[in-house]
């Protein structure tokens, strides 16, 4: 409907450019919104706004002439104005909107879907925590708005590729080693404290304990340094593996896991220090190794090889985002957690200095999760008897809850999850709101079916049956799902598939709850087709919108 009506608008601008009463210039960007009015028509265009400054002429004037010179032989158009400073508001035709249901029952599984993206390849590299400790909850965000993101990407033509980096070396994993060897040693009776700056968590012990029965007591006899090296790999290696079991859980996969080690072990970091030396990007000062950062847009220069000669994480992302520039990706999306934002710019001065275009890299902050129960802070701490694993959170209160919940602020502000709202079979729980929709209209179709309707195809006579103004609003709610599933992966925000899951969830329950006047199965048989066929195609979208959540789409509830 929208893509038709576009086509009409640039016809009359084409027209009136040979016409010569606009002067001809580059057909501009169409934007057609839906007005937050219901009384202002259907879509809006301010199009004649954009072109007035190139065409010397008022707004209003402009949105006259492409009006006047709007052909529209399937008559699409019922009403046309102009409004305000130079808007064009556009009423459809009513019977043009059941056209709707065909293309969604036609499409069934592929409505929403376009090619917006091009077939463009896009890296989404997301998640990536280090393998020090479980999972939590701020981690599930960001498991989430990655992996449904991917989902509205290659539903909009992109091929996408997921990637999950494992910070598996530097002081971190060093540090891991120091914990796990020092509770180690506490097993066999030595008198140590663990460092405060190293691991607390209870999972440390834990991991002693495995080390231990596995090993005996001989990383007593070793070296220390050769018995740290051995805990840390052995920690990183359990802890890697709950974390891809944590996401298997959760829903999420990864087309490809890269490890940092193995930029060291193929000498790819000492490489981009080396080119990056010989043209003067990296030098250095007081004994350690810098980058010019300053020169391409950070706020200061940064050092990558410290005075000790280790060096600092910036090194290997450079050498990382290399990599991923390498693999021939047409844009790179990292999403990080919001306590990253500093290093935005660093790595956006490396991409730069490499000649790559800076446009291509984008990064997304995913804010912090506020976890409740029942409207109370819950307290992060495993000592007071509260989880705080991302597990421990899929464990209460289910998968599909989690992750819809995950989704339905923009990641860029932070975000309340309660454990108990979640669990609730409610409407106040939004998942539950939605699922609701499926299961309902499943149980709907069945009963249908029981009765002996078993025809859900569509019919001529469907136009003049479907014509109450909570139908009409049901369709165009409908036409709207390929816009909303576009325009999320055009500005890259995922939450905007649950909003727009809830409206048309909450138009469905509200038209469902009349049922004197919206009965859907009764004795008259072409009525009950017709809202069989209604219903059937929300039904669809319902499904098609929760599978890019990762969210099932429950028969029976």
């Amino acid at each position: 409907m929208k893509q038709e009506l576009a086509i009409l608008i640039r016809q009359a601008l084409q027209s009136a450019f040979e016409a010569g009463i606009l002067q001809r210039e580059d057909l501009p960007r169409m934007d057609l919104e839906i007005p937050r009015i219901a009384a202002h028509g259907d879509f809006s265009t301010n199009v004649a706004m954009t072109m007035a400054a190139s065409q010397k002429r008022a707004p209003q004037e402009i949105a006259k002439i492409i009006i006047d010179h709007i052909e529209d032989p399937d008559h699409l158009i019922s009403k046309m104005e102009v409004a305000g400073p130079g808007f064009i508001n556009f009423l459809i035709a009513r019977d043009k909107w059941h056209e709707v249901l065909k293309a969604v029952h036609e499409k069934d599984t592929a409505y929403g879907t376009s090619q917006v993206g091009l077939g463009k390849r896009i890296q989404i590299e997301f998640l990536s925590a280090n393998p020090t400790g479980p999972l939590h909850v701020g981690h599930g965000r960001c498991a989430v708005v990655g992996d449904t993101l991917a989902a509205v990407l290659k539903a909009a033509g992109y091929e996408v590729e997921k990637e999950y980096y494992v910070n598996d070396s530097g002081r971190q994993i060093r540090t891991l080693g120091e914990s796990v060897f020092v509770r180690y040693q506490q097993l066999l009776g030595k008198t140590l404290d663990l460092p405060a700056e190293d691991y607390q968590g209870n999972y440390i012990k834990d991991l002693a304990r495995i080390l231990l029965d596995q090993e005996g007591e001989r990383l007593l006899d070793m070296p220390e340094e050769e018995a740290v090296t051995l805990c840390a790999r052995f920690a990183a290696m359990k802890i890697l593996a709950g974390i891809r079991e944590d996401l298997m859980a959760f829903g999420v996969s990864f087309g490809h896991w890269f490890t940092e080690q193995s930029l060291y072990d193929s000498g790819a970091v000492q490489a981009v220090i080396q080119d990056f030396k010989s043209r003067d990007i990296i030098y250095e000062h007081d004994g350690a190794l810098w980058f010019r950062t300053k020169d391409f847009g950070d706020e200061k220069d940064r050092v990558v090889v410290r005075a000790n000669g280790l060096t600092t994480y910036f090194a290997s992302d450079i050498a990382y985002h290399k990599d991923k520039f390498e693999r021939k990706f047409d844009r790179i999306l990292d999403i990080w957690g919001a306590d990253h934002h500093g290093y935005v710019s660093r790595v956006s001065a490396s991409i730069r200095a490499f000649g790559y275009d800076k446009d291509r890299f984008q990064v997304l902050l995913v804010q912090l999760v506020n976890l409740l129960r029942d409207g109370k802070p819950v307290t992060m701490s495993t000592r007071a008897g509260e989880f705080v694993t991302l597990r421990e959170v899929i464990d209460e209160v289910g998968r599909d809850a989690a992750r819809f919940l995950f989704l339905l602020r923009h990641y860029e502000s932070p975000l309340d999850f309660d454990l108990e709202l979640a669990k609730k079979q409610s409407n106040d729980n939004p998942v539950y709101y939605v699922q609701y929709v499926h299961a309902r209209i499943s149980n709907i179709l069945k009963k249908a079916e029981e009765r002996g309707y078993t025809d859900i195809d569509w019919h001529d006579d469907f136009s003049r049956i479907l014509t109450l103004p909570e139908e009409i609003q049901l369709i165009k709610l409908m036409a709207r799902y390929p816009d909303v599933v576009a325009m999320s992966a055009r500005l890259m925000e995922p939450h905007r598939i649950p909003f727009y899951m809830k409206e048309l969830a909450a138009a469905f329950h509200a038209y469902y709850h009349d049922r004197n006047k919206h009965k859907v199965v009764s004795d008259d048989a072409k009525l009950s087709a017709a809202r069989l066929y209604l219903v059937s195609a929300i039904r669809i979208i319902m499904s098609n919108g929760l599978a890019l959540m990762g969210v099932s789409a429950p028969e029976r509830m």
